[in-house]
C-alpha cells in the first residue's frame, strides 16, 4: 500500500465519520487534504495523521474521540495491521508485512518512472538560469547555476509541469562591440584596446576567426570590426554550449537579446519598441523632463525606473520589459529566473515589471537568488586570467561529484568545496556513498543470477525484517519528496534523502542475504529480497537523475 492508496483509504473513512457528526463538514475535502507523515521514531507505526486534529473544529467534536473513531474504521482496512491514537488525537497507522512489502514491485515495474507525479501538473514554466556574455568562457558562479537550474527543471518535469530551459544570451550593446574590437586586435597581433577584453583565450579567439574569416585583414575598416565579433561570437557561444553539456546540461532555448532590439518586417517596431507601447497601456508609465519611466514603486521597488532616456535611447530595463513579456507571449504563465548573488537588486524590479505589465507578481514571477561557491585550492584559469573555469572545475572533479555536491545545498547559502573530500573514493564522500550504494545493488544482481535467485516469486508478506521495514519506509517516501523539492525548488532534499536510502540500504545489505548461504536452497524470501533490493537500486537511480548524476553499476 503506497501513500496514496492510504490517503485514498483514509479519506474513505473519514468522510462518512465527519458527516454524520455535521452534515457538509466533508465538501471538497480530497485525499490530498489528509496529509501522512512519516513518524521519526519508528516504533511508532509506518505512517502517521493529523486528520483529526484538523477537522475536529470543523465537526464539533473532540481531536482524540474523533481520532478513536477513525482509528477504529481504519483498522477494518485490507493491508493495515493496526493503529494507534496518540496524544491530543495524533493517528499512528501501521502497516502490515505483505501491504509494505508490495511496494518493491511496485517500483521495479514502474522503473524509471517512479517519482514522477502530478503536483504541478498544468503548470507551464519558463526557467531561465545562467544567462552569461557570450564573451568569455563559463565561470565557478555560472557552475552553480547551472547545476541547482537544470536539476529544479527536471524536477519540475517529473511533477508533471511544462518546462522550457532557457538561456539569454546577451549578445546586444557596448560589450559585443568592445568583444569584437579585443578579438580583431588579437587577430592583428596588437595590444588590447583600452577597456578591452585580455586574456589567452582572445588570443586563440583571434586565431580561430583568421581561420573562419582569412579576409578578414582585408576588409574595410568599418567592416573588420563587426566581422571579428560575429565570427568570434559564434565560436564562443559554441564553446558556452559544449561546456554546459559536458556538465549534463542541456537548455531548450537559446534566447539572442539581439532578437528584442531587431526592427519588424518592413522596418516595424521592434519588441523593445512594443513592449513599451504595452506597458503605457497599462497606466503604470509617466514622463518626465522628456524621459519615459515606468511607476514600478506601485509595486514594491525602491525607484521608480527608466525605461527610455531624454535622448531617446532605451535603457537596459526596456530590454527586460521586452523579454519579460515575450515569454508570456509564447505561452509561459510562469516564469522563474535564476540570478546570481550580485543580482539581488533585481528582484523588486523583476517582480515590479511583472505588475506593471497587468501579471501578478506574486504568481506570475518567481526569483531565486544563489549565493556564491568557491572551491578551496581552485586555480585561475590560465586562459582568461581572473576567473575559475567551469572546464577546468569539470575536469579537475569530475561532472558527478561538481553536479552532486553543488545540488546537495540549498541556493541561497554560501558554500565552499573540499576536492581533497570530493576525490575520494569512501563513504566520507557524499556522491561516492550513494553512488557505490547504487553499483553494489547490480552487484548483487550479477551475483543474484549467477547463484539461481532470480525474481520470479514475489512473497512481501516475508519481508518482515527491521532492516526491511525501514528500507520499505524510505521508498514510498521518495514520490513525496520529489514533489515537495519541485514546489519548493530544492534540489538538496533529493541528494539528502539519496544518502539517507543508501546508508538503510547498506544496513539492510549487511543484514539480510539475497544469496542463501552455502549449499542451503533458493526460498521465496531470496527471491523476494531481490525485488527489494532491485526497486532500491531504480529509487536510487532516480533520484541520482534528478541531480544530472550518473548511476554507475560498478565501482
Amino acid at each position: 500500500m503506497d501513500p496514496e492508496a492510504l490517503s485514498a483509504a483514509l479519506l474513505a473513512v473519514v468522510t462518512p465519520l465527519a458527516e454524520a457528526r455535521r452534515q457538509g463538514s466533508s465538501a471538497g475535502l480530497t485525499a490530498a487534504d489528509l496529509v501522512l507523515d512519516r513518524p521519526k521514531n519508528r516504533d511508532h507505526g509506518d505512517w502517521a495523521s493529523n486528520a483529526a486534529l484538523k477537522l475536529a473544529k470543523n465537526v464539533g467534536a473532540n481531536p482524540r474521540e474523533f481520532a478513536a473513531e477513525i482509528a477504529a474504521g481504519l483498522a477494518q482496512v485490507d493491508g493495515i495491521a493496526s493503529v494507534d491514537v496518540a496524544g491530543p488525537g495524533f493517528i499512528n497507522i501501521t502497516l502490515d508485512a505483505a501491504a509494505a512489502g508490495a511496494l518493491a514491485k511496485t517500483i521495479v515495474e514502474a522503473g524509471a518512472a517512479f517519482g514522477s507525479n502530478e503536483s504541478q501538473r498544468g503548470n507551464t514554466i519558463n526557467l531561465e538560469f545562467v544567462s552569461a556574455n557570450p564573451t568569455g568562457p563559463l565561470h565557478i558562479g555560472h557552475t552553480r547555476w547551472a547545476a541547482l537550474g537544470d536539476s529544479i527543471g527536471r524536477l519540475l518535469q517529473a511533477s508533471g509541469a511544462t518546462v522550457a530551459r532557457e538561456f539569454y544570451i546577451n549578445d546586444a550593446g557596448v560589450q559585443m562591440e568592445r568583444f569584437g574590437r579585443s578579438v580583431l586586435a588579437a587577430a592583428k597581433g596588437e595590444p588590447t584596446p583600452e577597456g578591452g577584453y585580455a586574456g589567452g583565450y582572445i588570443d586563440e579567439l583571434g586565431r580561430r576567426v583568421l581561420v573562419e574569416r582569412p579576409d578578414l585583414l582585408d576588409l574595410p575598416d568599418e567592416e573588420q570590426v563587426a566581422a571579428a565579433r560575429d565570427a568570434a561570437y559564434a565560436l564562443q557561444l559554441g564553446e558556452l554550449q559544449a561546456s554546459l553539456a559536458a556538465f549534463n546540461v542541456d537548455f531548450d532555448v537559446w534566447f539572442s537579446e539581439r532578437v528584442l532590439h531587431a526592427k519588424g518586417d518592413n522596418g516595424g517596431p521592434s519588441l523593445v519598441d512594443e513592449a513599451v507601447d504595452r506597458l503605457v497601456a497599462q497606466g503604470h508609465v509617466f514622463e518626465d523632463e522628456g524621459a519615459v519611466w515606468v511607476r514600478t514603486t506601485d509595486f514594491g521597488d525602491d525607484k521608480d525606473r527608466v525605461i527610455r532616456r531624454s535622448n531617446g535611447e532605451y535603457t537596459y530595463f526596456a530590454a527586460d520589459a521586452a523579454y519579460y513579456l515575450n515569454k508570456g507571449d509564447r505561452g509561459f504563465a510562469h516564469k522563474i529566473y535564476l540570478l546570481g548573488a550580485d543580482h539581488h537588486g533585481y528582484v523588486h524590479r523583476l517582480k515590479a515589471l511583472a505588475g506593471a505589465a497587468g501579471d501578478d507578481p506574486d504568481a506570475d514571477i518567481e526569483v531565486l537568488i544563489g549565493q556564491l561557491v568557491s572551491v578551496n585550492g581552485a586555480r585561475l584559469s590560465k586562459r582568461a586570467g581572473n576567473i575559475i573555469e567551469m572546464d577546468d572545475l569539470r575536469e579537475w572533479l569530475g561532472t558527478d561529484a561538481l553536479r552532486y555536491s553543488l545540488g546537495r545545498y540549498p541556493a541561497d547559502s554560501p558554500l565552499t568545496l573540499d576536492p581533497e573530500l570530493l576525490r575520494k573514493r569512501t563513504n566520507d564522500n557524499p556522491v561516492f556513498y550513494v553512488q557505490y550504494a547504487h553499483a553494489r545493488t547490480h552487484n548483487v544482481g550479477r551475483n543474484a543470477a549467477a547463484s539461481g535467485v532470480d525474481r520470479s516469486e514475489f512473497a512481501p508478506e516475508l519481508l518482515t525484517h527491521e532492516t526491511e521495514s525501514a528500507l520499505l519506509g524510505a521508498l514510498q517516501e521518495f514520490p513525496r519528496i520529489v514533489a515537495f523539492a519541485a514546489e519548493v525548488r530544492e534540489p538538496h532534499r533529493v541528494a539528502r534523502y539519496l544518502e539517507e536510502l543508501a546508508g538503510l540500504y547498506h544496513r539492510w545489505y549487511d543484514s539480510c542475504r539475497v544469496i542463501p548461504l552455502g549449499d542451503a536452497p533458493v526460498e521465496a524470501v531470496h527471491r523476494t529480497r531481490l525485488w527489494l533490493n532491485d526497486a532500491t537500486g531504480q529509487v536510487l537511480r532516480n533520484g541520482l537523475d534528478l541531480l544530472g548524476v550518473s548511476a554507475p553499476e560498478r565501482m
